[in-house]
């Protein structure tokens, strides 16, 4: 019997031949990756476990992005015992205000994951690394504690749906349409413990950011991971970026999967997702006019430089309209400094946006963007749970950079069409 691409990538790092879905396995780890909100947990259960030392210090991964730069005392202690954690332990990647960033967005900047890689983090959207043809997902603290300790870890191999991927993105469509659309159809747990692999001609249509945007959101149609082949454009995102041996996987032809989803990516228009599900999607002609007070640009979903061109692309010589807030968050210090050198930065200001430092901020309703009760955000993020960027009663639309730009300028959701 064939193997998908994740079962074959936990195979190899189990050391078996072959495994199948329901197998219950233990893989070694290539990288294991905490924040400044999981990693104080992870350290607590490290040592009350009594471990004195973790597995591989050049394998472990600290960035300090959620609540940074720290907010309150509280957020503060935290970035506090991941800092001492990192320096008792000689751990190598500490990424800390200034050198860091969006961690999901960083990590593959660096050349931290590759192809074939199995990582686990102690954030959901760890999945986002699937993009590189990698197994990734998220786990919680207590298993980043055993991660970071014996360098292996539980996994019960996951089944697969194979999203089969037709034709190329429209104008004003990209990867945040294509993963809602996805999640529109299946629901927020129509990929529930499953691995989403994408296949088909439409993949080589899709760019590098695209693909992390759809990877990234694999979590919220509830799946285990969600994983891309590995082609030319990413050996061209990898290389120079990568300094160590990697491997490509494949998924055989015979492999199994429990189901089957075909999008044509020609025929998609730009997407919303409404509150308070992510799977509440619409087109933007059937929503379009909806009343916002804020816009968010950024996040580890689309805080990529192709994400804030295409929202500086429909800001440039327009303004924020009266009422609105619109904050623009690159997702790492590269990223910040490209939108400097490429003068986004510039455009983003002369429109009246706030452009802030790399964090992940409003995102989860952590600052640099909290809501009050009864407002309404456009967003290109994750959630839209309730409360997920503020009062229970505020309001989350997620959607694309380029609706998200529209939006802000009509100062209601909008369509890119419409200016």
């Amino acid at each position: 019997m064939g193997m998908t691409m994740t079962q074959k990538i936990l195979a190899a790092h189990a050391g078996l031949p072959s495994v199948r879905a329901g197998d219950l396995i233990e893989a070694k780890l290539d990288l294991v990756l905490g924040n400044d909100v999981t990693t104080p947990v992870a350290v607590g259960v490290f040592e009350q476990a009594g471990f004195t030392s973790v597995f591989d210090r050049e394998k472990i991964a600290i960035v300090l992005d959620h609540y940074t730069p720290c907010k309150d005392i509280k957020s503060a202690q935290l970035c506090k015992t991941a800092r001492g954690f990192a320096q008792k332990h000689g751990i190598t990647h500490l990424y800390d205000v200034g050198k860091a960033g969006i961690e999901h967005a960083l990590l593959p900047e660096l050349g931290l994951v590759a192809p074939g890689d199995c990582v686990i983090g102690a954030d959901s959207h760890t999945c986002t690394y699937g993009a590189l043809g990698a197994f990734s997902t998220g786990v919680g603290s207590t298993d980043m504690a055993a991660g970071m300790a014996a360098g292996e870890n539980w996994f019960k191999v996951p089944p697969a749906i194979r999203v089969t991927l037709t034709g190329s993105l429209p104008a004003y469509v990209s990867g945040k349409d294509v993963i809602l659309h996805l999640i529109g159809l299946i629901g927020v747990d129509g990929a529930l413990y499953k691995s989403l692999e994408f296949t088909g001609p439409g993949v080589a249509a899709l760019s590098m950011d695209d693909r992390f945007t759809i990877a990234n959101m694999a979590i919220e149609a509830g799946g285990k991971n969600g994983i891309f082949p590995v082609d030319e454009k990413t050996i061209e995102y990898v290389t120079g970026r990568v300094d160590r041996p990697w491997t490509a996987y494949e998924a055989d032809p015979d492999a199994v999967y429990e189901s089957e989803v075909t999008i044509d990516l020609s025929a998609l228009k730009p997407t919303v997702s409404l509150p308070h599900l992510p799977s509440n999607t619409r087109t933007i002609d059937e929503v379009k006019g909806m009343p916002i007070d804020q816009v968010v640009i950024g996040s580890c979903t689309n805080g990529r430089i192709s994400d804030l061109r295409a929202a500086a692309e429909l800001l440039r010589g327009r303004a924020v309209a009266d009422g609105i807030r619109c904050i623009v968050i690159p997702a790492t210090q590269s990223v910040y400094k490209q939108c400097v050198a490429e003068g986004l930065t510039d455009i983003f200001i002369d429109a009246g946006c706030v452009f802030s430092t790399p964090t992940c901020g409003p995102c989860l309703g952590g600052h640099m963007g909290c809501m009050a009760e009864g407002e309404r955000a456009v967003a290109t993020t994750n959630r839209n749970f309730v409360g997920r960027m503020g009062h229970t009663e505020s309001e989350v639309i997620l959607a694309s950079p380029a609706v998200a730009a529209a939006s802000a300028v009509k100062g209601a959701l909008a369509s890119p069409f419409d200016l």
